[in-house]
């Protein structure tokens, strides 16, 4: 009995076989730090290498065309108060011109100013008082547009990462969509890979696989996440995509792995 059940289990040892595959860590979650506003950069916080936090400022720009428009909202924004000023002034005094010609008519007093004169006087100077308000409502509009072009002038961070590339310095003129910095997240790292067609067969989606570094030594494991099929069809290859637990903080992108799974 003993010798059939060795048998059988040196019988399921030999039939299990391994796929070797060679891959690269990637990061899923690269971002391509552009410019929304025109400018010179100003001021560089980060350099190539180093780690950013979100929301960090990366570089910030300065902008001639900013302070032009800057200063012109603000102008804008002053006169129109100043207009609203002048014409509550004016109401003030129509009204106390009222009451006072109110008590001389009272008294008598026919040789003041027709009281419908003044009516029509404050009637013109309230549609003026109107007409001010709505320019300062306008002139806030603007100025609270420039500040969000000065919002534009600081260029931050849109998550955790690792500065990979840096592609300006200070004094450089940036235009919009401009490529300055990449941005590579290592909390989420994965493992791509190139398959052959004939190798499909023995790979399944979710299937547990076995994963070394071996510039660290390091051994994991992790799971196929998905097979996605090559952009060109006559290559005849295929993408693995291959998720693993980050338990070692040294692994980077761009690090060589070695795949073996079993099946």
């Amino acid at each position: 009995m003993k010798l059939i059940l060795t048998i059988l289990l040196l019988t399921v040892f030999a039939g299990a076989k391994t796929l070797s595959i060679t891959g690269t860590v990637v990061s899923n979650n690269q971002k391509m730090i552009g410019a929304r506003y025109m400018g010179y950069v100003k001021k560089i916080n980060f350099d190539i290498g180093d780690y950013v936090h979100r929301e960090d400022t990366l570089f910030e720009l300065e902008s001639a065309e900013f302070d032009i428009l800057k200063n012109q909202a603000e102008l804008a924004l002053e006169q129109a108060e100043i207009m609203v000023d002048m014409y509550r002034t004016r109401m003030d005094s129509i009204k106390k011109n009222r009451s006072i010609l109110k008590k001389f008519k009272k008294e008598g007093k026919n040789n003041m100013p027709d009281l419908d004169d003044l009516d029509t006087v404050a009637d013109n100077t309230a549609a003026g008082l109107a007409a001010a308000q709505a320019l300062v409502k306008s002139a806030a509009v603007k100025v609270k547009q420039v500040a969000t072009i000065s919002d534009y002038l600081e260029v931050k961070a849109p998550n955790d990462g690792i500065i990979v590339q840096k592609r300006i310095q200070v004094g450089d003129l940036i235009a919009p969509g401009m490529l300055t910095m990449v941005i590579v997240d290592l909390k989420h790292l994965e493992i791509d890979a190139q398959v052959a067609e004939s190798d499909l067969l023995k790979i399944q989606k979710g299937k547990k696989v076995e994963i070394k570094i071996p510039a660290l030594n390091h051994i994991t494991v992790g799971y196929v996440k998905t097979i996605v099929p090559s952009a060109n069809p006559m290559a005849h290859t295929f993408t693995l995509i291959v998720e693993f637990k980050k338990d070692n903080p040294k692994i980077y992108p761009g690090m060589y792995a070695k795949i073996k799974l079993k099946y």
